[in-house]
């Protein structure tokens, strides 16, 4: 598998708007809890690209690698996750897997509702939303990650 176009070289405005979209989405968001939802998203995307850039970037931000490797399994992990930080990633899941939820339940939003704030809340959906774009992105360019 090869990388296809280079979005920063061919679309020079969307990617910065991009990029400004993203540091705009992670503002006043726990960046531990915002590593979480990025390597949640990527990991229902299938995008290697930014899974191993949001592991690294969690490792780095102090992450345990046991939360790492059962984010996968978040539900069974017992209370390895924190009801604020399940209620996220439940979130993560039903904004992206919008075919397999249909829509984003009441019930889903609610229980995020009640650990967010209304700002938090709204930053937390521009979160996910943007690493859902981000995922597209590394995906149809077929952006490889950089293991060696």
């Amino acid at each position: 598998m090869t990388n296809r176009i280079d979005l920063a070289k061919k679309a020079p405005k969307v990617y910065r708007a991009m990029i400004a979209l993203d540091a705009a989405a992670r503002e006043g968001l726990d960046e531990q809890l915002a590593e979480l939802v990025r390597i949640r998203a990527s990991q229902l995307n299938h995008c290697a690209y930014c899974l191993n850039m949001h592991t690294v970037d969690a490792r780095k931000g102090g992450e345990t690698e046991a939360r790492i490797y059962l984010l996968n399994a978040w539900e069974e992990a017992g209370d390895l996750y924190t009801e604020k930080e399940r209620a996220a990633l439940r979130l993560t899941e039903a904004i992206t897997v919008l075919s397999s939820h249909e829509y984003v339940s009441d019930e889903v939003y609610e229980q995020a509702a009640k650990h967010f704030g209304e700002e938090e809340l709204a930053q937390l959906i521009a979160l996910i939303f943007t690493i859902n774009s981000w995922n597209r992105i590394a995906v149809s360019t077929r952006k490889v990650p950089d293991v060696h």
